[in-house]
């Protein structure tokens, strides 16, 4: 799929490309993207517009670990706009990657100027649209030059290209669902619920996947805070994540789970798409999914490139779905395992990008300070004013107490274990 992309990008003109969740859309379509930009002009040459701030963000590391010169931002809501138009002015950028609202609102006041743009990217236009991004995606089209190339993306079928993206005769249409789907990796299952509240099923359907790391999905943010407290309550090392939080919330709660410091991620439809985390197990299904697309898209969470994984559907005493593919009963058994905890946990650290600090000072610091092994460290994320470190949870006490009261590169700062 990456290859055909390549060479359709290469030709020119305008381009769909179709393909299943998990197969690595982004570098499809990222690679010739910025290989066909020109790294010397400071003039913004593509624009990117995704439905959430964490596919922004995404976007745009793996645009900055290509290395190709092309300098690449990321905006996005939830923080100041006057942050990222200062950022724009010291960084320049030549690619741009955003939510439809921040992009626009940036246009709409001369920080982003288009005349130079010669490629708009709509990745996961279908999602955009159910988010009701219309009105912000069409004003960002008026912006764009006549003749900018349109590239669109999705994971489902499309027929209803969006009106207002315009002209799109003639355009090169790749469609690879049908290939490698992860459906063909993914064990499916059906768990009935004896009763209407799920939430005793679903705890002991947790407890039989022991350490897996599983997705809850369910319908509404008020939903998720329930389930999330109950299974708290319960000892599961879980995380909520939902389009209510506040981004630094949303952060720290993606890293926890990306990182293996919590194995449960409680979530609304939101996480179902955009999200670049490896290794989830298992997708459950606490609410029913309200159509096809978006059963494909949460089982998609699983079984990313080449690996496998599970899906489960609590069904409760009056509840039925019907799939195109069989559906296992899974059986709880009478006796329970122990709820057993992750073997990471999370450290916050009051430093980050803009101190100067980057992700070998962390790890020479936990080395050589709080005499920690590699093997005791596990992922170091860094934002602009903090940064997360997931350390061995057998080796967290020991490590706050050597670490208390010291500088890091020099500079004093809050260290310290982030609560569940």
């Amino acid at each position: 799929m990456q290859q055909a992309s390549h060479e359709a990008f290469r030709r020119g003109g305008n381009m769909v490309l179709l393909s299943p969740t998990g197969s690595g859309k982004t570098l499809a379509y990222l690679l010739p993207l910025l290989q066909s930009m020109d790294p010397k002009a400071d003039e913004v040459q593509a624009l990117v517009l995704v439905p959430s701030r964490e596919l922004a963000m995404q976007t745009q590391q793996v645009a900055a670990r290509a290395a190709t010169g092309i300098r690449s931002l990321a905006v996005y809501g939830g923080r100041p706009a006057m942050d990222e138009h200062r950022q724009m002015n010291g960084l320049r950028p030549q690619l741009i990657i955003g939510t439809p609202g921040r992009m626009l609102d940036h246009l709409q006041k001369g920080n982003i100027t288009a005349d130079g743009v010669r490629c708009l990217v709509i990745d996961e236009f279908d999602k955009s649209l159910e988010l009701g991004f219309q009105q912000e995606m069409q004003a960002v089209t008026e912006y764009m030059p006549a003749k900018v190339r349109k590239v669109l993306l999705s994971a489902t079928d499309s027929d209803k290209i969006p009106h207002f993206v315009g002209e799109m005769g003639g355009a090169v249409r790749l469609d690879f669902r049908g290939e490698g789907e992860a459906r063909e990796r993914i064990d499916r299952y059906v768990v009935h619920s004896p009763v209407k509240d799920k939430l005793e099923t679903l705890a002991a359907l947790l407890r039989t996947r022991g350490r897996e790391r599983s997705i809850v999905f369910l319908g509404y943010r008020e939903s998720v805070l329930r389930v999330a407290s109950f299974l708290a309550r319960q000892g599961f090392a879980v995380c909520d994540f939902h389009g209510g939080m506040d981004q630094k919330t949303r952060e720290r709660n993606l890293f926890r789970f990306a990182s293996g410091c919590s194995n449960v991620l409680v979530s609304t439809d939101l996480a179902s798409r955009g999200l670049d985390i490896p290794d989830v197990d298992n997708a459950i299904h606490y609410h029913l999914p309200q159509d096809e697309a978006t059963y494909t898209h949460r089982i998609g969470r699983t079984a990313r490139w080449d690996a496998t994984g599970r899906s489960f559907l609590l069904l409760g005493p009056e509840e039925t779905f019907s799939s195109d593919v069989d559906l296992e009963e899974y059986g709880i058994p009478e006796r329970l395992p122990a709820v057993l905890p992750p073997d990471w946990d999370t450290l916050y650290i009051g430093r980050g990008k803009k101190d100067k600090l980057s992700r070998g000072d962390v790890a020479g610091f936990m080395m050589k300070v709080a005499g920690l092994e590699r093997d005791d460290l596990g992922t170091i994320r860094l934002h602009d004013h903090h940064a997360f470190v997931a350390v061995r949870r057998n080796r967290v006490t020991e490590t706050l107490a050597r670490i208390r009261n010291q500088k890091i590169k020099g500079m004093k700062t809050i260290i310290e274990r982030i609560k569940a």
